[in-house]
């Protein structure tokens, strides 16, 4: 019976230092992570405290009694339950880590010939023409250069992408390099193209960009932030057309949310280019083009970014276990699902589809860019609700690779403490700009016209009285 005893006593001991030492650590992770008010995290040290105090005293009563059976079952229980907690706080520091501004973006290339020809690699150019944009983008100067380490090639340079694609149609060059967002762009207009060539040869460049956040205290200024949707699947980093263009006018003071959403074929002055052009199309040249093309349009400030693509709203969808979001109408998507006027219940997939559906719409992009602010709504209504807590951990892992943006991890947790302390009710307010359907040049096209949303005025300058009205409330 002795030797029992003597292994007994030290497991609880050593039970008793473990929770003291796992409760230490779970607070000090909870103070790192900085996402607690300090009444809040007072309250729970003192209430940890309390737990391990009393388990350790049930567990180290001199004689085996039923109370030492019960205090070693709760202390078991109590350390299963700071290891999670500590699992959650890990996860939380390794998604707030990948926060922050990225200083590069992401260009796609690609290197086509005609689908007929007798070339299939790039070896197979050498000595050949390569049809190009002229404009010395620091991309395109890198691609080139890349091109010509591999090979001896001839450059032949157009102004226009039509240009550029009819030379290689016409076999006056060889093959065409072109960043893939231009590629899509072709695509769009010209469906028959995709049938006319092969690809033979891809590449990705990173493209050191410069951070253009104009920093306020969100906790306590108004601010505004740009949403970009970019049109396409993979990593959120990669230049693209930017196809969900929203201003978020965010008053911390007020708990007012307004959501301004401009169509994507809105014909606007192209910040830096001295031309016209779609929206959607800034976004190929940078997020930051996308926000001085939106700042000159509406007359405000933007303060920062958050750019997302397809593959991030059906994994942020996903991970919220599905979204309430509400349609106008009843109808049918291009990729077969149903909505019912009202609200419905979506997973990724479908979310996904319905806020890219436009053609079952009379009024087209101006629907679609409705129902991109409905779930815009929707996802604000479900991160915001209580039962997030059981979805935290799949949000996390969702939200890791499925934005990026140039808000400050300190400020982001220094808006989610705010939030907790505080619990505001938030006030959403949805608007779209408006406008009437034409078909004119475009600075990424060139000289070939495309169909283009020509701005009403009136309803760009009720935005911006919304956006500043919003801003100013105290």
């Amino acid at each position: 019976m002795a030797k029992k005893k003597a292994n007994i006593i030290p497991f609880f001991k050593f039970l008793t230092i473990a929770m003291a030492l796992i409760t230490l650590l779970t607070l000090f992770l909870f103070k790192f992570i900085d996402i607690l008010p300090m009444e809040y995290f007072i309250v729970l040290s003192i209430l940890l405290i309390i737990f391990d105090i009393i388990f350790s005293c049930l567990i180290l009563v001199k004689r085996r009694t039923k109370v030492r059976f019960i205090g070693t079952i709760l202390s078991i229980l109590y350390l299963i339950f700071l290891i999670l907690i500590i699992i959650y706080e890990l996860n939380t520091i390794g998604f707030l880590k990948k926060l922050g501004f990225v200083n590069y973006k992401t260009e796609n290339y690609s290197i086509l010939v005609l689908k007929n020809s007798q070339y299939s690699e790039l070896k197979d150019l050498n000595n050949e023409s390569i049809g190009s944009l002229e404009f010395n983008s620091e991309g395109l100067k890198k691609a080139r250069n890349k091109i010509e380490k591999d090979i001896n090639v001839e450059f032949i340079t157009t102004e226009d992408v039509t240009e550029l694609k009819e030379k290689l149609l016409k076999k006056e060059t060889s093959g065409m390099l072109i960043e893939n967002s231009l590629l899509a762009m072709i695509e769009e207009s010209d469906s028959e193209f995709s049938t006319k060539y092969k690809v033979i040869y891809e590449f990705s460049l990173d493209v050191e960009t410069e951070d253009i956040a104009e920093e306020v205290d969100i906790t306590k200024e108004p601010f505004n932030i740009f949403i970009s949707g970019i049109d396409t699947y993979g990593s959120v980093s990669s230049v693209s057309r930017s196809d969900v263009n929203m201003v978020i006018t965010i008053n911390p003071n007020t708990s007012k949310i307004l959501i301004t959403s401009i169509p994507r074929d809105y014909y606007v002055n192209l910040a830096g280019k001295n031309a016209k052009d779609k929206l959607t199309h800034a976004g190929i040249y940078g997020v930051e083009t996308s926000v001085e093309t939106l700042e000159n349009l509406l007359d405000i400030k933007i303060n920062y970014y958050i750019k997302v693509n397809f593959t991030s709203l059906i994994e942020i969808v996903d991970s919220l276990g599905g979204v309430n979001v509400y349609s106008k109408y009843n109808f049918t998507s291009k990729d077969g699902y149903y909505f019912n006027k009202g609200y419905n219940n979506v997973n990724g997939k479908k979310a996904l589809s319905f806020v890219r559906e436009r053609s079952a719409f009379n009024e087209g992009d101006r629907t679609r860019v409705e129902n991109q602010a409905a779930m815009v709504e929707a996802l604000i209504n479900k991160a915001t609700s209580p039962s997030i807590i059981t979805k935290y951990n799949s949000l996390l892992k969702a939200l890791e690779d499925s934005f990026i943006t140039n808000i400050k991890t300190e400020d982001i947790t220094n808006f989610i403490k705010m939030q907790i302390d505080e619990t505001p009710s938030w006030e959403v307010e949805n608007i779209s700009l408006n406008g009437s359907d034409g078909f004119d040049c475009t600075y990424s096209y060139g000289k070939t016209k495309l169909y283009v949303m020509i701005p009403d005025n009136e309803t760009v300058i009720n935005a911006t009285n919304k956006i500043n009205a919003i801003l100013k409330e105290d």
